[in-house]
């Protein structure tokens, strides 16, 4: 057979280099729902361990909340469990067309279509609106789905120093010539949790005549005053004429995403965009959970403006105890390791503690960048905060770096 016990033991060789380099990703098996508290196992067999979750995307809470979860049933009652089908043979459901109308409306955009996933969205978004005669300017920062995209698209691919202006000036001028322009960014960047100078780039595409394309996955539901996202809270809404997003994060967390953006582009990914033309519909249960959310954020900012409270109160807490944070404001808060074997021994600490927190490095983050990123959730509580603080002290005073610098930490383990 071609799979030879050769070549067997040459993936053996890589995966054992792997665990010891400290660096093996082992994957721990939640025995509940998504919630500030999970009971998890780990490693495999063992008893069931309460912990707090202190790196879920489930920014407002509400995974597992009740009328979610109601709303759930009820389109699994009255709209069967799956479509067994693409959208434009027979998978769309009247349910399917509301969730993109609120969409629509609550992001300010003129159209929407429904994806599989953000990843998928962004698969196929690139491909169905440029060719070859266009090109697309990336923040070097984008998220690996875009990466993905733009991979899958026949536009020329240029990039631009990260959240530098100047940068992306100087490209637009370069690529002046092209027929269209896109300038790509996240909204919020899921590793730094940084936001975009949305404000300045969408001046900078209207000066060069380039389309505007923003990822808002983790921000859509909580950044800007009442939640719409980064181009909110940059007073840009009307002006981005891209945007993907998910589902699977503050808006549920279960699955599905989108395109929303000016109604021709929407309508191109309707027509040409290969994951929405090959791949079944969103799920019934899923549409009517989400349609289910978007009822309760725009209610009132009650979640929202709890996360924005519980985020300022653990950046200011860990910054006391003398750990080094990446700047910003959203609830994506990384404390810096830059050693990948030091930030999963760190996570491995932290759980021994009773909270669940993982430790990324390269490829995740550039080399050298290693980090716990830590995510705040309006389902935490002050007492969650209070006590992952306190595991967090513990196990900064054990490894001997509260207090450090970049650089004195990278002296004591390297990178």
């Amino acid at each position: 057979m071609a799979y030879s016990d050769k070549v067997r033991g040459q993936y053996e060789d890589t995966l054992q280099g792997i665990k010891d380099a400290g660096i093996f990703k082992t994957e721990r098996f939640i025995h509940s729902s998504q919630a500030a508290d999970i009971e998890v196992e780990f490693p495999t067999g063992s008893e069931l361990k309460k912990v707090i979750n202190m790196c879920a995307n489930n920014y407002l809470g509400l995974s597992s909340h009740p009328e979610v979860i109601k709303a759930a049933h009820e389109g699994l009652d009255t709209r069967g469990y799956g479509m067994s089908s693409v959208r434009f043979i027979c998978g769309t459901q009247d349910i399917h067309r509301e969730l993109e109308k609120v969409v629509t409306e609550f992001l300010g955009t003129e159209d929407t279509i429904l994806f599989p996933s953000c990843m998928d969205a962004n698969a196929g978004v690139f491909e169905a609106i440029l060719n070859e005669e266009d090109v697309m300017i990336s923040d070097r920062l984008v998220h690996a789905s875009i990466i993905d995209g733009i991979r899958l698209c026949s536009a020329m691919h240029d990039t631009f120093k990260h959240s530098n202006m100047q940068h992306l000036e100087s490209k637009l001028q370069l690529h002046a010539d092209k027929r269209q322009k896109v300038v790509i960014t996240d909204g919020v960047f899921s590793m730094d949790g940084d936001t975009a100078k949305l404000d300045e780039m969408a001046a900078l595409c209207e000066k060069y005549d380039a389309m505007l394309f923003v990822d808002e996955s983790h921000s859509s539901g909580f950044i800007g005053k009442t939640g719409r996202g980064t181009h909110e809270k940059y007073g840009i809404m009307g002006k981005v004429d891209i945007i993907t997003t998910t589902f699977g994060k503050g808006l549920g967390g279960a699955s599905g995403g989108c395109v929303s953006g000016r109604k021709e582009l929407v309508e191109m990914c309707r027509q040409k965009a290969r994951p929405y033309l090959f791949s079944n519909t969103i799920a019934p249960v899923v549409v009517s959970g989400v349609l289910k959310v978007f009822d309760l954020i725009s209610t009132n900012t009650e979640r929202r403006d709890k996360l924005e409270t519980n985020t300022a109160y653990w950046r200011k807490g860990l910054d006391e105890l003398g750990f080094v944070l990446k700047e910003g404001d959203t609830p994506i808060v990384p404390v810096m390791l830059f050693n990948a074997k030091l930030s999963q021994d760190f996570s491995r600490d932290l759980y021994d503690e009773g909270i669940y927190a993982i430790g990324f490095f390269f490829p995740v983050v550039p080399n050298g960048q290693a980090r716990i990123r830590t995510q705040i959730s309006a389902g935490h509580e002050i007492h969650h905060l209070d006590k992952a603080l306190a595991a967090f002290k513990k196990v900064g005073e054990k490894h001997g770096i509260l207090g450090l610098s970049k650089q004195e930490i990278i002296a004591k383990y390297g990178l």
